[in-house]
């Protein structure tokens, strides 16, 4: 069996103290675990003594929840502060439609507590700072990371080093995925294999560049696997192995990922505060001469005459599902080949989804002479702060 250090994979006790702990209902409930010889009834009295928590109730954190309770974990917590939007139905399957707006940790523990009622459920309705993480990370025996974003998820591997909590890693995007068991006492951590967080707008976000639904399903489920082994001491988790997903040629491989010792979290260990990463993921900062516009300044001034040129410069598929009113869709790679017919001395507003490429396009329309702004927070802060009637994505 693998060896682990979780608390729920250490603390067994007493054998008979934990085989009581197993009630004739949940012997029941739990028969195809009690069948196989790695987890058997200690096993599963571990999964019942076990508490993980889930940061991100999304596409990663839906099946990994899911499975979790089904195998009968005993506490689970939920970290997440975002309201269900019809665009998640697509992949995260802890929702239905009829908890659009609802929020997430409250509508997932409604769910996960019809699943399986001897699972308790503990809700964290917030965002995770590094104000609050230790915090909130510090009473559970493992992380099961669910976050779609870096910021968070260099924050997620710093508190687990730190706190000395196995950290189970997974990430989608497109048609591929990734997972991987992170911060163990003897294995590597997130920052051996990424030391620090990509250049701003580097990496597009699964909202600008998709993610096929069902690859956070697989991910998620192999999340959950881990999770199960490392709790019960079965089979060998992936530490010290990067697990690779194509979803389109339908590959698995892994990598061997080695700890660093220049690793300043798990190497050195002069990573001692937690910090937020907001500042470097969240996108590039406009550039002195650049200027961004707020959606509500965009708002008063389509109303004034002449109101600016909106220049649209997502992809058509992204164009048919919502759009402004007026604008003209120009993809961003097509951009330096349209400049020649845009007009001089007319204000140009540029918009994506969340920003990131109309602040490329509004760069490349600047550099060549026309003044153009960029839409902050793109079409979908639109929609959330000026026009909820443009349908999110």
């Amino acid at each position: 069996m693998a060896q682990t250090s979780t608390r729920a994979a250490r603390d067994t006790g007493p054998a008979g103290t934990v085989h009581a702990s197993l009630t004739a209902e949940e012997l029941a409930r739990y028969g195809r675990h009690l069948s196989l010889a790695e987890i058997g009834r200690d096993g599963q009295a571990r999964l019942k003594d076990a508490r993980v928590l889930i940061v991100g109730a999304g596409g990663l954190g839906s099946p990994a929840a899911l499975y979790l309770a089904a195998a009968g974990v005993g506490t689970l917590g939920l970290v997440d502060f975002d309201e269900v939007d019809r665009s998640n139905l697509q992949r995260q399957i802890l929702y239905a439609d009829s908890d659009v707006s609802r929020r997430k940790v409250t509508a997932a523990a409604e769910r996960i507590r019809g699943l399986n009622p001897h699972v308790t459920v503990e809700a964290h309705e917030t965002r995770l700072t590094a104000a609050n993480a230790a915090e909130i990370v510090q009473p559970y025996d493992l992380v099961v990371d669910g976050t779609d974003n870096f910021a968070t998820r260099y924050l997620v591997n710093d508190v687990c080093v730190l706190l000395g909590v196995p950290n189970v890693y997974g990430s989608v995007l497109r048609f591929e995925g990734q997972a991987a068991v992170f911060a163990t006492s003897d294995g590597p951590c997130y920052r051996c294999l990424f030391r620090d967080p990509p250049p701003p707008g580097l990496v597009p976000s699964c909202g600008e560049a998709g993610v096929m639904g069902v690859l956070p399903g697989i991910i998620g489920s192999i999340q959950a696997t881990e999770a199960i082994k490392l709790i019960t001491g079965a089979g060998d988790p992936l530490i010290g192995r990067l697990l690779l997903v194509d979803a389109l040629t339908m590959s698995f491989r892994t990598i061997a990922v080695r700890r660093d010792p220049l690793c300043p979290a798990c190497g050195t260990r002069e990573l001692t505060l937690l910090r937020d990463y907001d500042e470097y993921c969240a996108g590039p900062a406009a550039p002195a001469e650049l200027s961004e516009i707020e959606p509500s300044e965009l708002a008063v001034r389509l109303r004034a005459q002449p109101p600016p040129m909106l220049l649209d410069v997502r992809e058509p598929v992204e164009w048919e599902i919502a759009k402004l009113p007026g604008a003209r869709l120009v993809p961003l790679g097509q951009i330096e080949s349209v400049i020649p017919t845009l007009p001089r001395g007319e204000a140009v507003v540029v918009y994506c989804h969340h920003g990131v490429r109309s602040r490329a396009a509004a760069e490349m329309l600047a550099a060549a002479g026309i003044s153009a702004a960029s839409l902050a927070g793109g079409i979908d802060r639109w929609s959330r702060e000026v026009d909820p009637s443009v349908r999110r994505y």
